[in-house]
């Protein structure tokens, strides 16, 4: 070959002569699980490698290297797409529009999209992510807040969700303030556990309703006092509480009233009859529309998913008002086994995925 011929440019070949295309990188993947239909969890859930969703974040994103996920019942009704009208919101009518499941995410940050200031790589942060069953999620900056040094990942992934919903059900909706009777119904279950530390933290008396298997628990997160549903009626009348919060067990709305002060308050949270069509959320309505005509605020809401109350939270945690009940943790491989067991009713408090 001679010099000229080594030192030809590429605009120099001759016409017609093929060249060889740039090699692309290889796609960045990670570990992921992924939903394409709906059904129970050990039918539809199995974990592969994906491209990750969106390497670099877009404004206000945060991309996040997960250590920990929360598991809740949300999980189950997009896994399930029931009931139905979960399916009409925009979460796919015949499949799931997204693949990867999970909300509650605890991990470190990877990088940051335009416009974030709040946060930088490296950071230890916790909060809300949609996918974060997975290795990476991206996140909204103003869902994310720092991760209190005083709890581990697995305890941190076990707050978002369940806390925010427990801390606008006191604070917000409750509005319970100090020397309150409080009744906390699911006292030992992921919101529950939250509500009623939170409660005693604002100063209340609170009673929280559970098995007896839990009523340990219950004790512990600082309850005055644990009624085992299996032997004793929160309704009999022996008692009536300012403020009812119901995470649990689908009580009648007549026993709930029973329940309350005159002008007492009733927060439903969850209490799900896992009907097809309403879900046991016909209750919800039916207390709404009746508080139009009782003395008694009997109703429901929709919790905010914001980064100031996830520093409320946090500030509660620093403070030890609140320390998150994690029941067990699962290796992510094994997330159709802790949507099993979470549905079971076994858990003591919440459970979570280790990444």
């Amino acid at each position: 070959m001679t010099t000229h011929q080594q030192n030809r440019r590429p605009a120099e070949l001759p016409v017609g002569l093929p060249t060889r295309a740039p090699v692309a990188p290889p796609a960045r993947t990670m570990t992921a699980v992924v939903q394409d239909e709906y059904g129970p969890a050990d039918r539809v859930l199995r974990v592969e490698r994906v491209p990750v969703p969106v390497p670099v974040p877009a404004d206000g994103e945060v991309l996040v290297r997960v250590a920990a996920a929360g598991a809740d019942r949300g999980v189950w009704h997009l896994l399930t797409g029931l009931p139905y009208p979960i399916r009409l919101a925009g979460f796919g009518l015949r499949r799931p529009k997204t693949r990867i499941r999970g909300a509650d995410v605890a991990g470190r940050v990877e990088a940051v999209g335009p416009g974030v200031d709040a946060f930088a790589p490296g950071d230890e942060v916790f909060g809300i992510g949609a996918g974060s069953f997975a290795e990476y999620v991206l996140c909204p900056a103003a869902k994310l807040a720092a991760r209190p040094v005083e709890l581990t990942p697995q305890q941190a992934a076990a707050v978002p969700v369940s806390g925010l919903t427990a801390l606008q059900a006191v604070r917000d909706q409750g509005r319970v303030t100090a020397g309150q009777r409080v009744l906390v119904l699911g006292a030992s279950g992921g919101v529950g556990s939250f509500a009623v530390q939170i409660a005693k933290a604002f100063g209340a008396h609170v009673t929280g309703v559970s098995s007896a298997g839990k009523a340990s628990l219950v004790t512990g997160l600082g309850a005055d006092r644990v009624i085992d549903y299996a032997v004793e009626d929160f309704s009999d009348g022996s008692e009536r509480y300012d403020v009812i919060i119901d995470t649990g067990g689908h009580a009648s709305l007549r026993r709930l009233r029973r329940a309350l002060t005159r002008t007492g308050t009733l927060v439903i949270v969850g209490s799900e009859t896992g009907g097809r069509w309403l879900g046991g959320t016909d209750r919800q309505l039916r207390a709404m529309a009746l508080s139009l005509f009782v003395p008694q605020k009997l109703g429901t809401f929709v919790a905010s998913e914001n980064a100031a109350d996830l520093r409320v939270l946090a500030d509660l945690v620093r403070g030890g008002a609140v320390t998150p009940a994690v029941d067990r943790a699962f290796p992510l491989e094994e997330a159709p086994a802790a949507i099993r067991y979470l549905l079971e009713g076994r858990a003591r408090g919440k459970v979570v995925l280790t990444v």
